[in-house]
């Protein structure tokens, strides 16, 4: 049986970095997806395309590996880097955007991210798999958030 598991995540949050260093860094996919955790590997499929496939989670006989590809689309003068996803590669469904805000003392950003991920499981493990891939992809965005903000001098409040 497939269970579908669907994420919606958004996240606000101020670094000391300057904008260009920010806007660089998240524009650069693969320097940005090098602070993203448990990625086995980014695959470049040309025209601004990549495919993500995540490490393995779970034992030997149940297991999970997301596999998606999304097209990325930046804009320095709007300040933002948008993926849409690509149809038909892996199993899952990845959309999301930065919002990248130069202020005075700060760089402003806004993370979005929502997906839908499909997983071949026996229909009794539903319940707990749902709620156990939700929060396990919630603490990997916030892990990459940290990583980030350290990349980037520190939050600001």
């Amino acid at each position: 049986m497939s269970v579908s598991v669907d994420i919606d995540l958004g996240y606000e949050f101020a670094v000391q970095a300057p904008y260009a260093e920010v806007y660089g860094v998240l524009a650069d996919v693969p320097e940005s997806v090098s602070h993203f955790p448990k990625v086995q590997r980014l695959v470049p499929m040309g025209r601004g395309v990549y495919r993500w496939e995540m490490e393995r989670v779970g034992t030997e006989q149940v297991h999970i590996q997301t596999v998606y590809a999304c097209k990325y689309v930046c804009s320095k003068a709007k300040g933002t880097v948008v993926w849409t996803p690509v149809e038909g590669v892996g199993n899952a469904q990845v959309r999301g955007s930065w919002t990248i805000v130069k202020h005075k003392d700060r760089t402003a950003l806004t993370l979005d991210i929502s997906g839908t991920l499909q997983i071949e499981l026996p229909a009794l493990m539903k319940p707990v798999v749902v709620a156990v891939v939700q929060a396990e992809f919630e603490q990997l965005v916030e892990t990459y958030i940290d990583n980030l903000i350290e990349r980037f001098g520190g939050e600001v409040e």
